[in-house]
């Protein structure tokens, strides 16, 4: 397993060179009249993330007709040792996404949410730690885990900034983590665990604000 999941982590390695290459040649087309390129940045947060107590923020840039690379982080960290409560985790994700549709490939200058609008595909990588334990067993990683899918999502705009999006990504993820029992002032560690997860690592509904050209 160990083994399918280095080549696995090669291939999407490889597959993520390639759609940066792609990245790259759509770069050099997208330029304004004057000959100089188009870049449209947007900010964003997940939504999803938020309503369960895990700020994150994200940036999402428009490099070529359709094109755009991004990266998200998130962090929390609530603890309560007397009630033996932990929700504590990091990590992001890196994605490229190639958006389809007359409306993405236009690169209209006076509308900069189409440069985030419509059918979305992308590649993406993560990477994530944790200790979760919420008055029972509690679970904590024991490294960094890290995992790589493939995404398909819809963004519509709301404004003329704004921008909601949906997607859903499937991949797998890897890692150990330690489970342990709570004994009064106590963590007592129960087993050590390998993690090889396959199906859905990344779920979005995302706002995003377009600041600049």
């Amino acid at each position: 397993m160990t083994v399918m999941l280095r080549r696995l982590s090669t291939i999407a390695g490889v597959l993520l060179a390639l759609a940066m290459t792609q990245v790259s040649r759509a770069q050099g087309a997208a330029q304004d009249s004057d000959g100089t390129r188009k870049y449209v940045v947007a900010l964003k947060t997940n939504m999803l993330y938020d309503v369960v107590l895990v700020p994150n923020i994200g940036v999402e840039v428009a490099v070529g007709k359709g094109w755009t690379i991004g990266a998200d982080w998130f962090y929390t960290w609530f603890s309560s040792d007397n009630r033996h409560r932990y929700w504590q985790g990091y990590g992001g994700y890196a994605t490229v996404r190639r958006y389809f549709g007359p409306a993405a490939k236009s690169q209209d200058s006076k509308n900069k949410t189409q440069n985030f609008t419509g059918h979305h595909v992308g590649i993406y990588g993560l990477g994530l730690t944790y200790d979760v334990e919420w008055g029972g067993r509690g679970y904590q990683a024991a490294r960094f885990g890290f995992g790589a899918g493939v995404e398909y999502g819809y963004s519509m705009p709301i404004g003329s900034r704004l921008n909601l999006d949906f997607s859903l990504g499937v991949g797998f993820q890897d890692g150990e983590y330690k489970e342990y029992d709570p004994v009064d002032d106590h963590y007592v560690w129960h087993s050590t665990n390998k993690r090889h997860w396959w199906g859905p690592t990344k779920a979005e509904v995302t706002l995003k604000w377009s600041i600049l050209k």
